[in-house]
C-alpha cells in the first residue's frame, strides 16, 4: 500500500530548511579552530593561575562554542573562571580580572552582576566571566554558577543532527528579531531555545507545537505548575538542572506573541526568506509627525539624561518609566493609543502616542454611595462655591453623588510636566533636580537615535516578515 503524498508545504519546507542549515552552518575548518581553541584556552589561564598561585579552580569554554550550536557569522567564546564558593566576591573580581588579562588582547572590561573582561584570542571575542564552582545547581551564588552544568546536561544529549537544528531555530528567531536574553531584547537565550529544540527534536516539530500556544504558555508537568504565574510572565519551561528555575523569565509576552504567530505562517508557507536578519529601519522625526497627522493623534516625547549604566541594567528602569509616564497620562483622562522607549549614548526617550493632545475640559469627579456619613463632607467642599466647578453636585443613576469642574490643564504635556516629579521612575532615572526632564510634543522633539527606535515602536508597529519578498 502507498502512502499518501506529503502536504505541499512540508516538502518545500524540507528543500528550506535543508539549503538554510547548509548556509548557516561553520565550515569544518572553523570548527576546528574553535575546538582548538576550546581545549587551548583554558590550558593557558590554568598555566597562568598556576603562575600566580591564583585560587582558580576550573577554567572551562562553554555555551554554544562549546556544543558547536553557534551560527557562521555569530560567535562569542565563553569563557568561565570558576574559584572557591568561600572566595570573597573582592577577590573573585580582582582574580577574574587578572586572569583574563593574561590571556586576552584588547582586554576592555564590562559589567553584569560582576565585572567581566571582554578580549580577543586568535582573532576571536572572547568573554572572561568570573564565577562559583559550586556543587549544587539550585543553589548558585552568581548568575553564571549553573553554566558547567548546563554544559554537561545538553553535550550529553545533542547529536549532529540536533546541533543542525539548533542552528536553524535560532536563525528562525534571528530572523524575527527575537534571539537574544538581553534586557533591551527581551527574547530568546540560546540556552532556552537548545531545550526547547531538545525537547521537540526538530525546529519543524517546535514550530508546530508553538503555533497552539497560549500565553503564558506552560512547557512543564502539570503537577509541578503554580497557581499563579507573574503578569509579566510569557513562557515557563523549568531548568532541568534545577527545578526552581524558569528559563524564560527574560522572554517578553510580546516576542513570545510574534513567535507564535510566525510559527503558524512560516508552517503555511515556508519559504528563505524567514531566515534572513533583517534590521527594522527607525521612524525619522518628520516621517512620525506625518504618521500621526494621518491618524489624527498626537505624539508626545520624554527626554531624560541617559544615567551611566550597561543596557541590561539600564533597559528595565527604561520600561519601568515608560509604564509610569502612559500610567500618569491614562490617569489624567487621555487615551493612550502606545509608548516605546529606548536609549542612546546620551539620552533615554520615551514616546507617548495619545488620541488627542487637549482632554475634555470636563473632570467626572466620583462622590460616596447616598446615606453614607462621607456625604456630608462631599457636598460641604463641592457646593461652597468652587469656581472649577461646572456642574453639580448631584446623584447619579446609581445613587451615588458625582460632581463634574474644569480641569486646570488641558494639554498633555502641560499636564505631565505638573505632575512628573511625583512619578515613580526607575531608580537610577528619576532627574536628581526638577524639571531636568524634558516634555514636549514630537513636533518640537530633538532629533536622536533613541528617538527614531521609540517612535518606530509607537508608529511602526507591524509583523517583521510582512514586507519581505
Amino acid at each position: 500500500m502507498s502512502s499518501s503524498p506529503r502536504p505541499p508545504s512540508e516538502v518545500a519546507a524540507d528543500r528550506v530548511e535543508a539549503a538554510v542549515a547548509a548556509r548557516i552552518a561553520p565550515s569544518p575548518d572553523f570548527l576546528a579552530r574553535v575546538e582548538r581553541i576550546r581545549s587551548e584556552l583554558p590550558e593557558r589561564v590554568r598555566e597562568v593561575a598556576r603562575a600566580r598561585s591564583s585560587p582558580l579552580v576550573r577554567a572551562l569554554v562553554a555555551g554554544s562554542a562549546a556544543r558547536g550550536t553557534f551560527l557562521a557569522d555569530r560567535l562569542d567564546i565563553d569563557l568561565f573562571l570558576l574559584f572557591p564558593p568561600d572566595l570573597p566576591r573582592d577577590r573573585l573580581r580582582e582574580e577574574g580580572l587578572a586572569l583574563g588579562r593574561a590571556v586576552l588582547t584588547d582586554p576592555e572590561t564590562r559589567y553584569a552582576e560582576h565585572p567581566y573582561l571582554r578580549g580577543r584570542y586568535e582573532g576571536f571575542s572572547v568573554d572572561a566571566v568570573p564565577g562559583f564552582a559550586i556543587a549544587d545547581p539550585s543553589h548558585p551564588l552568581s548568575a553564571v554558577d549553573r553554566t558547567p552544568f548546563h554544559q554537561a546536561y545538553l553535550s550529553e544529549r545533542e547529536t549532529p543532527a540536533l546541533v543542525a537544528q539548533v542552528r536553524l531555530a535560532k536563525q528562525f528567531l534571528r530572523g524575527l528579531g527575537v534571539y537574544g536574553s538581553e534586557a533591551r531584547t527581551e527574547g530568546f537565550s540560546g540556552y532556552l531555545v537548545e531545550l526547547l529544540v531538545l525537547k521537540y527534536g526538530s525546529l519543524r516539530a517546535l514550530l508546530s507545537a508553538a503555533h497552539r500556544w497560549r500565553i503564558p504558555a506552560r512547557l512543564m508537568d502539570p503537577r509541578d505548575e503554580a497557581p499563579r504565574l507573574p503578569e509579566d510572565i510569557a513562557l515557563v519551561l523549568t531548568d532541568p538542572v534545577d527545578p526552581h528555575r524558569n528559563v524564560a523569565t527574560a522572554l517578553s509576552r510580546r516576542n513570545l506573541g510574534v513567535f507564535v504567530v510566525a510559527a503558524g505562517a512560516y508552517l503555511e508557507n515556508p519559504a528563505e526568506s524567514w531566515f534572513e536578519v533583517c534590521v527594522p529601519s527607525p521612524l525619522s522625526r518628520a516621517e512620525a509627525v506625518e504618521r500621526a497627522t494621518r491618524r489624527a493623534s498626537h505624539v508626545t516625547v520624554v527626554e531624560l539624561p541617559r544615567p551611566d549604566l550597561v543596557d541590561d541594567t539600564l533597559y528595565p528602569q527604561i520600561r519601568k518609566a515608560e509604564g509610569a509616564i502612559a500610567d500618569e497620562v491614562r490617569r489624567a483622562g487621555f487615551e493612550v493609543l502606545g509608548s516605546g522607549s529606548a536609549a542612546d549614548t546620551v539620552r533615554v526617550v520615551v514616546a507617548l502616542e495619545v488620541a488627542h493632545r487637549l482632554r475634555s475640559p470636563v473632570r467626572r469627579r466620583d462622590g460616596p454611595p447616598a446615606g453614607i456619613d462621607r456625604v456630608g463632607e462631599f457636598l460641604a467642599k463641592w457646593s461652597s462655591g468652587d469656581p472649577s466647578v461646572v456642574q453639580g453636585p448631584f446623584v447619579r443613576e446609581d445613587g451615588s453623588l458625582g460632581v463634574e469642574t474644569r480641569w486646570p490643564e488641558r494639554e498633555v504635556e502641560a499636564v505631565l510636566r505638573a505632575g512628573f516629579d511625583r512619578l515613580s521612575l526607575g531608580r537610577n532615572l528619576t532627574p536628581s533636580e526638577p524639571g531636568r526632564a524634558g516634555v514636549r510634543p514630537l513636533s518640537e522633539a530633538t532629533d536622536s537615535p533613541a528617538l527614531a527606535e521609540a517612535l518606530r515602536q509607537v508608529l511602526g508597529k507591524r509583523l517583521p516578515w510582512l514586507d519581505r519578498s
